[in-house]
């Protein structure tokens, strides 16, 4: 009991100093004088996956790939599987035109190539499947273009996309910076202590129960640093915004894997996990199903939608928590 109260206060601080970080930075930035897109495109759009950042490239530092890898692909399945399918349940999602013909195909590129770079059985012939150091480079430059892409395309528009309306709006304004400065520094800290209690109590939960490092990444961790996307996309449908949810979810998702996964994956390699190729293969189902939702039904994610995403999710991982708790596994 000790080490999950210990593992629940740790993602509460990583969470509440990962807030408080994002911004003190973005009113930093702003009190500097950088434009409001610019503290969109960067600070602010990516803000929510601080937490998957600063945990995983910290196991991956420790040498617990396991629980990173985890942790990167049980976020994009409980954001698609859970955090959509809340949001959708509770009020149905408006779908911007960009979403379709931008993002979405985006993150299906994503999803490609890292299903393609954890293949190495199949492909080179190897002992083992993992995404090495060159990998992780490889994410990190689709992330980049993927950046210069989408920004290109939504300036092109800046008028009338709901991309750009959504980054400007987002980003915080001046205030005063050594306030800012202060409570950035509190949040790194509390980022720091949150992620180094959430690794340590976390690895030691799985020693206990027999199980491995991925299954309570791909659980526990998943579900704790992925409690402010949810509270993002639920606050967004209650107030009238539904339409900026699943920008936030595929945005946050392409993140994960380009970003998260390619600076984990550059620090040390990580070996795709027992049941790992599953995992990855469910987050490549939730992700394919994405696009037939989102045209369908007059570009809006409807209640029944979001009931099958959530199914898909509570199905799949009761099954693999069952699973990874049998004795003989």
């Amino acid at each position: 009991m000790t080490m999950i109260a210990l593992l629940l206060a740790g993602l509460a601080m990583l969470l509440a100093g990962a807030r408080w970080f994002v911004n003190g930075v973005s009113t930093i930035a702003a009190s500097l004088g950088v434009p409001p897109l610019v503290i969109g495109l960067t600070v602010v759009a990516f803000g929510t996956s601080t937490p998957e950042l600063v945990i995983n490239g910290l196991s991956a530092s420790r040498g617990s790939t396991a629980l990173a890898f985890g942790n990167i692909v049980g976020s994009c399945i409980v954001n698609i599987g859970f955090v959509l399918a809340v949001t959708a349940i509770l009020q149905p999602l408006r779908v911007d035109a960009s979403m379709i013909t931008r993002e979405i195909p985006m993150l299906i590129v994503a999803v490609s190539a890292v299903l393609i770079l954890a293949n190495d059985r199949l492909l080179d012939l190897a002992d083992v499947n993992r995404w090495t150091r060159t990998d992780g480079v490889i994410l990190l430059l689709f992330f980049a273009i993927f950046l210069y892409y989408s920004t290109r395309q939504a300036l092109a528009a800046r008028n009338t996309d709901q991309f750009i309306a959504e980054v400007e709006s987002s980003a915080r304004p001046a205030g005063n910076i050594k306030k800012d400065i202060l409570l950035a520094a509190v949040g790194l800290i509390l980022m720091s202590v949150g992620a180094d209690f959430t690794v340590d109590n976390a690895v030691l939960l799985a020693r206990d129960l027999g199980i491995s490092e991925a299954v309570i990444g791909l659980t526990v961790i998943s579900i704790g640093t992925t409690l402010p996307e949810l509270a993002t996309c639920v606050l967004a449908a209650r107030r009238g915004d539904p339409d900026i949810v699943l920008g936030n979810i595929v945005g946050s998702n392409i993140f994960n894997l380009l970003c998260i996964g390619g600076i984990v994956a550059a620090i040390a390699p990580i070996e795709i996990p027992e049941g790992g190729s599953l995992d990855l293969a469910v987050m490549a189902l939730l992700t394919a199903v994405l696009l037939p939702i989102a045209i369908r039904s007059g570009r809006l994610v409807t209640r029944g939608e979001g009931v099958f995403l959530l199914t898909i999710f509570v199905a799949y991982l009761s099954w693999r928590v069952v699973g990874a708790l049998q004795p003989n596994h």
